[in-house]
């Protein structure tokens, strides 16, 4: 065989090795599962319910057999798997009502960002893994997402799947902990798991960590992984909201191994960690994706991405430390020399969790925050709920009723003018400090709805806001940069037509708000004194 041939044998055969390869060798051990299904025993209906979890499944025709999920109140604990080793996790599978009011929970339910998962290995009272039950599937911010990738899967952003390789020796307790004010309600779950003989002595164990930071240090890189050992990092989860305008990504990654004083791999950008080029945007692969991205480039917008090291794990010997600068595009208001430029440190708000696999005890972990230190921290001055001024004197010809909508916690105001001619609706606010804000509606775009001029006190901000789209969905439409003086305020919407593609020129508004900016423009102060009627600004 010529040396050109074999060298392209030897290749594919290198590039076929995959997932699928071992299916068809010997396996050794015994596959074993740990689930919710209904058992023999007392009926566990309600938080107090009793039951053993060794029991035999019920397997009858009466409806309870059908009763395959746990309600768990606040604050308890729901131990999913408590297994004697050895034995390797394979697969877990996780679902349970979404927070919304339901028939099923018709005061609502916790959010999975308010679970907390934590996993024990060998009878450690440490956990091997401790992250919010969202972030570890990527699901951020307490949002559900889909996600379509090799280790994780969230079908339809609601069917939780991990496919981690999690190998124990003595033992694994995995366990859901409930810090938030509502039920966990209808907790269904299979965790399958093969029973083993033994393990190599060198078998590594699997780890997970939460960080935050809201917001980032002030020069300090985030660092979302610092640990001593041997090992290999196996994946990245981050969660980013801007508390600046423009692009937050800039930042490299900057990842020292075994102890060294200047990282040796240092990267070109946090979307080019991510494996995208040219910003971020919702995605979903076998490898890296980004399941939520809200808006480009506003004060408060929302990014939340995932990396999997599958074929290029970040392997060490004795210790890693992962960090991620935070730099960016910024705002002239928040620049030094009162400029827009490329290379800014930023002060956002980040969440993270780090994978990894590793031999031994890793180095111990900060604590994760409670569900209530999770959240983030409101960054809103002034809220004015448009369904608090639905009276006449608030509008022009057509009917204004409140409507309910899945992306809102309270009902919006929807306007239904017959024709655009004459249509208007205004919505007062007050301000009672002068300090920097951004001014924006929180509002609804529809099939039927309609383009709309926006002037504050007289004041037209920028050209019409179409609210057309082909997809009824919720979208924050940005205004105005200023400093106002307190007083009295109005915001109009003139309606001046429509889009071709719209059936109507119908408005539906949220709220009318005010969002703080970072300290630093106050303390900055270069638009304290500028006139916002003369030349009003937004910042991108």
């Amino acid at each position: 065989m010529r040396p050109s041939l074999l060298f392209a044998c030897v290749l594919c055969a290198a590039v076929s090795a995959g997932p699928l390869d071992d299916l068809a060798k010997p396996q050794s051990g015994r596959s074993m599962r740990a689930t919710s299904t209904s058992r023999v025993g007392p009926l566990r209906r309600g938080p107090d319910a009793k039951f053993d979890p060794k029991a035999e499944p019920r397997g009858d025709l009466d409806e309870a057999s059908n009763w395959d999920n746990f309600t768990v109140p606040p604050g308890a604990t729901h131990v999913l798997l408590d297994e004697p080793g050895p034995g390797v996790i394979t697969h877990i599978w996780v679902t349970f009502l979404g927070p919304e009011p339901q028939g099923w929970a018709k005061s609502g339910s916790a959010n999975h960002q308010e679970m907390l998962l934590r996993m024990f290995w060998d009878g450690s009272e440490r956990p091997a893994v401790e992250a919010p039950v969202g972030d570890f599937f990527a699901n951020c911010f307490g949002q559900r997402r889909e996600v379509i990738s090799l280790p994780v899967i969230v079908e339809d952003a609601d069917s939780y799947n991990c496919f981690w390789q999690m190998p124990f020796r003595k033992s694994a307790r995995i366990e859901i902990v409930n810090q938030s004010e509502k039920p966990i309600s209808l907790l269904y779950y299979n965790i399958d798991w093969i029973k083993k003989d033994s393990l190599p002595d060198d078998t590594p164990y699997f780890y997970a960590h939460y960080r935050q930071e809201y917001p980032v240090r002030h020069g300090q890189d985030y660092v979302l992984l610092d640990t001593q050992g041997k090992g290999q990092y196996v994946g990245t989860v981050l969660a980013v909201r801007t508390r600046s305008p423009a692009w937050f990504g800039e930042g490299d990654e900057k990842i020292y191994i075994d102890g060294e004083a200047k990282p040796s791999i240092w990267g070109t950008g946090t979307e080019d960690y991510f494996l995208s080029a040219w910003g971020l945007q919702t995605t979903s692969t076998p490898y890296f994706g980004v399941p939520y991205f809200d808006q480009w480039g506003i004060v408060g917008g929302h990014t939340a991405a995932y990396r999997w090291h599958l074929n290029d794990p970040l392997v060490f010997d004795t210790g890693i430390k992962f960090t991620l600068e935070h730099f960016g595009w910024i705002a002239p208001d928040e620049n030094p020399a009162n400029k827009s430029t490329s290379w800014n440190e930023r002060e956002d708000d980040y969440a993270s969790v780090a994978f990894w696999y590793q031999t031994g005890e890793p180095t111990p972990q900060p604590p994760v925050p409670p569900a209530s230190e999770r959240r983030l921290p409101s960054l809103e001055r002034v809220i004015a709920y448009a369904r608090d001024f639905a009276d006449a004197s608030h509008h022009g010809p057509g009917e204004v009723t409140p409507q309910q909508l899945d992306f809102y916690d309270g009902p919006q105001l929807l306007y239904r003018p017959a024709k655009p001619e004459g249509a208007w609706l205004e919505i007062p606010f007050k301000v009672t400090k002068k300090e920097p804000l951004r001014l924006l509606l929180n509002a609804t775009k529809s099939y039927d709805f309609g383009r709309y001029q926006v002037s504050v006190n007289g004041v037209k901000l920028g050209g019409p806001v179409d609210f057309y789209s082909a997809k009824t969905g919720n979208e924050e439409v940005h205004l105005l940069d200023f400093w106002p003086e307190p007083g009295d305020y109005t915001l109009r919407l003139d309606c001046v037509g429509r889009n071709p593609a719209s059936q109507g020129c119908l408005l539906g508004i949220e709220s009318v708000r005010l969002r703080e900016r970072r300290p630093r423009v106050a303390e900055m102060g270069f638009d304290k004194d500028k006139d916002w009627r003369k030349e009003p600004v937004l910042y991108r």
